[in-house]
């Protein structure tokens, strides 16, 4: 399925509207993100209550409405009917026919008949006949044609495995990714609301200065104008509010879906050393497995083309019956019984497709896509240990990120109170609290932000070795 990419963006926060737009998260688009019945729509006609998920709920529901890993199944349930089919087709080697017709009345036996060879005649009876035969063959050996089959069929069937649990994992990212993001927005609404609320205060208590002359105007303006960008950012938080619903709601397969009131928070993982990592994407990687038994489909192919050189062998079954009342039934054995008859048998019988020439072109091809197999794998084995240790810095990249911006903010917050302090007690004008109270909501942001990348950048590393459990939950410590 073709997908767009949709981004949960940067709810900016701008305390005081200095602070301008960052980015906070990327989630892939739905094919159709407009519904044809509007949720607006739906509101104004009967308003539904959404329920609220859980991630790991939501994982669970991607994992069963996705269309991704839907289509992904339907591949699986393909292969096995055909690993079925190669189990039974070698032996439903058995043709039955038959059929009713007209039979002239043919009397006498080898040495006299009364009747012409041309038997129908105004004078000769008509009547029907029936005849049934029932003709099969029953392998014994064939050089590995069949067991080679089998292999390359059971090989295909864990290729299509292994690729459920490779769309599985690509949709847990998205999903994760739009859950953290749409926590984020909601948690950077809530800063927008504590900013807005410190900011209504001080410029009600600057108006009032203003008008008995004790305060600059200027002061008033940037102040009032600050407060004003606070709402174009809340406008914005709401609108990737949306955003991020509108995924999670497609992922899930869910109309009215929506996540617990719960801040963000970093992953409970510890960070272990990095060959730890790769050693769990070489056991549960799904592409790694797709790679190594795609090799053994190959090599079975290759091997299945080698046994065509040889003849099949096995034992021929027949059985025949035909009836035709108005025919004398003819028992000399020696005499050919146009209408009545019933034979049997049983034979060792082979059968030896001699097409050298073609059948060696088709050995060729199989050891060329044995051989571009094997390059496939060497692909997927270096790209995903590549793929591990890059998710693995971002991982440390983020960690670091989140303790200094934890650090940072820790100041501006003990910056803030002093400042407050000091208005509170008169040693400081009220347009002294603009630049802390802005640089500590512009470090709350950060953090918030930080947290987020951290949640998704464990997330990749989760999804990059194959090993969920390490992914964040998404609750709250």
């Amino acid at each position: 399925m073709h997908r767009r990419n949709l981004r949960v963006g940067s709810v900016g926060l701008v305390a005081l509207g200095l602070v301008t737009m960052s980015r906070v998260a990327q989630a892939d688009e739905p094919s159709a993100t407009h519904d044809k019945t509007a949720p607006a729509r739906e509101e104004a006609v009967a308003p539904a209550k959404e329920r609220v998920y859980t991630l790991a709920e939501a994982l669970d529901l991607s994992d069963k409405n996705h269309p991704n890993i839907l289509a992904a199944r339907a591949r699986l349930d393909f292969v096995r009917a055909q690993l079925d089919e190669a189990h039974t087709a070698p032996f439903s080697q058995v043709k039955l026919s038959g059929g009713v017709g007209v039979a002239p009345s043919i009397r006498g036996g080898a040495t006299y008949s009364p009747d012409h060879d041309v038997s129908l005649s105004t004078d000769a009876g008509v009547g029907f006949g029936w005849r049934v035969n029932l003709e099969g063959v029953l392998p014994l050996w064939t050089f590995g044609k069949i067991g080679n089959l089998w292999d390359a069929a059971e090989a295909n069937v864990k290729v299509n495995e292994a690729g459920v649990e490779k769309e599985r994992d690509l949709v847990r990212l998205e999903v994760r990714r739009a859950y953290y993001g749409l926590q984020l927005a909601r948690d950077a609404k809530r800063l927008l609301d504590d900013v807005k609320k410190q900011l209504d205060s001080a410029e009600k208590a600057l108006t009032e200065k203003v008008e008995k002359d004790d305060a600059d105007p200027i002061d008033l303006l940037k102040l009032q104008t600050f407060r004003s960008e606070l709402d174009v950012r809340a406008a914005e938080a709401d609108k990737y509010v949306d955003v991020a619903l509108a995924g999670l709601r497609f992922y899930t397969g869910t109309p009215k879906f929506d996540i617990p009131d719960a801040p963000l928070s970093a992953p409970g993982h510890q960070l272990l050393p990095v060959e730890r990592y790769l050693e769990a994407a070489a056991k549960y990687r799904p592409e790694l497995a797709q790679a190594k038994y795609g090799v053994v489909a190959r090599e079975a192919q290759v091997r299945l083309a080698e046994s065509g050189f040889y003849p099949d062998i096995g034992v021929g079954l027949t059985v025949g019956v035909g009836v035709a009342p108005e025919i004398d039934d003819q028992r000399n054995p020696f005499v050919t019984d146009p209408g009545n008859i019933f034979r049997y048998g049983a034979a060792l019988v082979f059968q030896w497709n001699l097409d050298i020439a073609p059948q060696v072109a088709r050995l060729h091809e199989a050891e060329s896509q044995l051989a571009e197999m094997h390059a496939t794998s060497k692909l997927a084995t270096g790209g995903v240990e590549a793929e591990v240790r890059v998710a693995y810095a971002e991982v440390q990249d983020w960690r670091r990120r989140v303790d200094a911006y934890a650090k940072s903010n820790g100041y501006a917050k003990k910056w803030l109170i002093r400042a407050q302090s000091g208005i509170d007690v008169g040693t400081l004008e009220d347009k002294e609290l603009l630049e802390p109270a802005k640089t500590y909501a512009l470090g709350r942001f950060n953090l918030m932000n930080a947290t987020m990348e951290l949640d998704i950048a464990m997330a990749k590393l989760a999804r990059a070795t194959g090993w969920d459990a390490i992914a964040p939950d998404g609750k709250a410590p």
